[in-house]
């Protein structure tokens, strides 16, 4: 389809009609978590995941066949934390580790080295606002609390990187957090490696995501036939724009809910 036209009310109805339109024999239902299914919190700790919502993926997750999967940049430990007692099928770490149904946790990348993540958590001496994330194989420095600090950060890293040269490292940008992690890790690359297990296999792969961090899975899913939706995010290609992430629990809620009927 054409590229998402902006314009609120008028995005998200069209939005809503696409995505209610979907089989859910047919598809492998993809969902980023913050900014997505609950809105953006001051820190990764303080999001809300309402019970709804829990009961529309558990839902989805029966009636799609188990093809249902959380997106995430957080660790799948974070993950079954604010959705347990549900038990998701989850790529986390942006694509660095992948869980499908109860199977153990695979780990795509090698941790960061110690000395690295111990210079680059300095950062949290800079404002009483950063909050520190260090994932093993990632360390995500968030700032929302304190926007100010973002050019001081960024210059942070790149020092600290440059102190180690050998190491395969990038920064990654997302809202209001700069992340370090292993190049060539993306959840492009995770949902690819995803797509080759049952039950994802074979299905039509859907995403909804919000921020640039997703981009590189928007970028994959025309080479699967897939369909993508954003929140409040312009990109190529799309099938529809929701407003908000309550937008999206209400079309999850709706589509279990019409597809619950149809057997």
């Amino acid at each position: 389809m054409s590229a998402v036209a902006s314009g609120g009310a008028t995005a998200n109805a069209a939005a809503m009609a696409a995505f209610l339109k979907l089989d859910v024999s047919e598809i492998a239902l993809l969902l980023d978590f913050d900014g997505t299914l609950v809105d953006i919190a001051a820190t990764p700790d303080a999001v809300h995941v309402p019970d709804d919502l829990c009961e529309s993926l558990a839902q989805l997750l029966a009636l799609t066949s188990g093809a249902l999967a959380i997106v995430s940049g957080r660790p799948i430990r974070d993950i079954d934390a604010k959705f347990a007692p549900l038990k998701l099928p989850v790529v986390g770490g942006h694509g660095a580790e992948m869980r499908i149904g109860d199977d153990e946790v695979v780990s795509a990348v090698t941790p960061l080295p110690d000395e690295l993540r111990r210079r680059l958590k300095v950062a949290a001496a800079f404002d009483p606002g950063i909050v520190i994330e260090d994932k093993g194989y990632s360390v995500a420095l968030h700032y929302r609390r304190a926007p100010a600090v973002a050019p001081r950060l960024n210059a942070h890293i790149e020092a600290v990187c440059a102190d180690f040269p050998g190491e395969p490292i990038e920064m990654l940008p997302g809202k209001a957090l700069f992340e370090i992690k292993r190049p060539g890790v993306s959840k492009g690359e995770g949902v690819r490696a995803l797509l080759t297990h049952a039950p994802f296999a074979d299905r039509t792969p859907v995403f909804i995501g919000d921020d640039e961090t997703d981009k590189t899975l928007f970028s994959l899913l025309p080479e699967f036939g897939g369909v993508g939706f954003s929140v409040d995010l312009e990109y190529e290609g799309l099938a529809g724009m929701f407003e908000s992430p309550a937008a999206v629990r209400s079309a999850l809620k709706r589509l279990a809910s019409a597809a619950a009927a149809r057997r």
